[in-house]
Formats: C-alpha cells, structure tokens, sequence
C-alpha cells in the first residue's frame, strides 16, 4: 500500500467492484480453506483427544465412517420457510397481511368468514405466508389437499403488468398513506401512492438522469430481489382461463422488469386502471345498426301478414 496515487492502477474502482457471486464464492473458498482447516484444541474429538484434527478433518471422518445419505428436500419447502402470519379471512376482503389486503375469489371461496381448525395460542386462525421480497401475493395453502395457492394484492390493476415492491417499498407506501390523511375503501386507491414512490411522476425520457443514486440503487435492488424470489418459488401449474373472458396476449404474467421497463409499465399500469374503473362505471356501447337496415325493416313494397293471408286463400274459400 502507497501514499503514491499513480501505484493504485489505471482502474482502481474497476478493480474494486465484485458482483454478489463473486463475494459469495470468494467467502465460501475461505471458509473451506483457510477457516475450516484450523487445528482444534479443546474441542478435539473424544475418541482421540490427542490428535491432530480440523474441522474438514472431522467431516471427512463422519463420511468414512456413516456414509453420505443424500436428502432432497420437496419443492413445498420454500413456503414453510417464509415469514408466517396468522390471520383471520374476511367475508368481503380477504385476508390482511403488514397493512395490505390479499384476496382470491377461488382459492378462499370455502373458507371466507369460517375458522380454522388450528388451536394453540393461533387457534381458528389462518396460516399465510409472506414472501419479504415480493408483496405481489402472498401464500395460503389449502388445508384439504395440501396446495399452495398464491394470493394477489387486491390493489394491483387486472389489466397489464405490475411492478415488484417488496417491505420497504409496502412500508414506505403505508406510511406515506397515513401522512397525507389517506383512509382508503380498498387498495386500489392505494396504487396512484405506489407507482408515485415508484417514479411514475417522472417521464420515462429522464430516466435515469433525474433519478438520484438512492433511487437507482432501490429500483435496482428491488428488481434482483424480484428475480430472486420467482427463481426459489416453486413452478405451478397454469390456471385454466376462462374461455368466456381469455387474457390478452402479453398479460398472463407480470413479469420482473428493469428499471426500463419499471418506467415503461407505469404509465400502463396506471392506464389500465383507469380504463378499467371507467368500464365498471359506464355500460358498454352499443353499436350502430348497419346502413340500410330500417329501410329494409320498414319497406314499402313489403305486404302485411294479412294481405299474404288473404292471398293465400283465394277467392273460393270465402264463402
């Protein structure tokens, strides 16, 4: 080390930077083979105190000695390790999860308004688990056949994709919510606050020039945390759709984004729920009736039912 700043390289902040796996398998390797191959002392084993052992040596004789049983565990095990949250699930709304509302009519259809039959200190409550890095949905497993079935937030649009937040990014929002005096009906309301903390106020042309370095830094961990999160969970089977309704084409999954595409699928999302609202409040249109068709509805030269009834008969059926 120098006090020279010309012996630091031509690069010294490239040299410096490491991704997270690089970090990862630099500690790992010292682990292995450095830390683990330390002499032990007092905590030799009992079967040769005298001895000259390391941890990796120990290990290596529990292989020799026992065998290796190799153990996989299920897919399913992924949810039993998420954060766990007992709850009740209500009629209307669904169930309540760190101040947002999750809800699926098919999934909870059975269960809404009734107890579980959990006893304890959780007793008639309902087990879900929550995903820290991704607040999109939570989990319910379903106590008859074992399934687990995501729970989408009640507040995301139908239409179009929705961005990944995780708990800061909740907590932020719901803090943000009580500040500006903000009693929400229902969720929804809560997306303009959302995709507002999430730069929708900024055009996707500044981006990322009037973005500072904190926001980067949260986009950016946010989305590796979305990434993360859909890569451990366990695939699941697609849910049939219905044939009556089906789901345009680019809308079947809400997909994790860059900061890009975060940028681009705001104003979408914000769009989409505008529409939506405005479809749910005014009645369809009704087309206009094709050129001609009163004309042809009420023609001149078309004769009564009676006159064709009269003609029909004839003259000799009369009298």
């Amino acid at each position: 080390m120098s006090v020279d700043v010309a012996d630091r390289g031509a690069d010294p902040a490239a040299d410096a930077v490491m991704t997270a796996d690089q970090l990862e398998h630099l500690i790992a390797t010292w682990i292995v083979g450095v830390w683990q191959k330390r002499k032990l002392g007092e905590y030799a084993p009992a079967w040769e105190p005298d001895g000259s052992h390391s941890p990796n040596s120990l290990f290596a004789a529990s292989f020799a000695q026992t065998g290796f049983a190799m153990d996989i565990p299920s897919p399913e095990l992924f949810y039993e390790l998420l954060p766990a949250h007992y709850v009740r699930i209500d009629k209307r709304r669904g169930v309540k999860i760190r101040g947002l509302w999750y809800d699926d009519a098919d999934v909870l259809r059975d269960y809404r308004g009734e107890l579980s039959t959990r006893g304890g200190n959780h007793k008639g409550k309902w087990l879900i688990r929550r995903d820290p890095r991704d607040r999109r949905q939570v989990f319910f497993q379903d106590p008859l056949s074992h399934a687990w079935h995501p729970l989408p937030w009640t507040g995301m649009p139908r239409a179009g994709q929705m961005l990944a937040f995780g708990d800061a990014r909740a907590s932020a929002l719901l803090a943000k919510a009580a500040a500006a005096g903000l009693k929400p009906k229902s969720d929804t309301e809560l997306l303009p606050v959302l995709l507002e903390l999430i730069g929708s106020n900024i055009p996707v042309s500044k981006w990322p020039s009037q973005l500072k370095k904190s926001q980067r830094t949260e986009h950016a961990r946010e989305t590796h945390q979305a990434r993360a999160a859909q890569a451990d969970r366990p695939p699941s089977p697609p849910a049939p759709q219905p044939s009556a309704s089906p789901v345009p084409a680019g809308e079947e999954t809400a997909t994790v984004l860059s900061w890009p595409g975060r940028a681009r699928q705001t104003p979408d999302a914000v769009a989409g729920e505008r529409r939506r609202r405005r479809e749910a409040v005014r009645p369809a249109p009704v087309p206009p009736p094709e050129l001609g068709h009163g004309f042809r509805a009420r023609s001149v030269f078309v004769l009564p039912e009676d006159d064709l009834e009269e003609d029909r008969s004839g003259p000799d059926d009369a009298g």
